[in-house]
């Protein structure tokens, strides 16, 4: 976004302190919209291995109970507590399947 607005890679630290007094339009949104509720990325970890990886979260995650890599079995994993209903959520990082359990739609 810098260099589409003509900000040079490099900058003095009196243009960097002039920049931050007084931002430009679109920094000054940008940093606005920084809510501090999202993380930029996050570690994904295997409940079973403990293979990591980094990853940008998507707003259509919900919350995982577990988190394994998409060759391990569900018998690899602990049962969902009684009166809840399991599901996976596949497309989780390069390698991961999301595994959600809840209380039963209707419930």
């Amino acid at each position: 976004m810098a260099q589409r607005n003509g900000i040079p890679s490099r900058l003095t630290e009196a243009q960097l302190a002039e920049i931050d007094a007084n931002p430009p339009v679109w920094l000054a949104q940008s940093r606005a919209n920084r809510t501090g509720k999202k993380p930029v990325w996050v570690e994904l970890r295997c409940d079973v291995c403990g293979y990591t990886e980094a990853a940008r979260p998507k707003k259509w995650w919900p919350t995982f109970t577990y988190l394994s890599c998409d060759h391990h079995g569900f018998d690899e994993l602990p049962e969902p507590a009684e009166g809840l209903a399991r599901r996976e959520v596949d497309g989780i990082g390069t390698r991961f399947i999301g595994i959600v359990d809840e209380a039963p739609s209707g419930a």
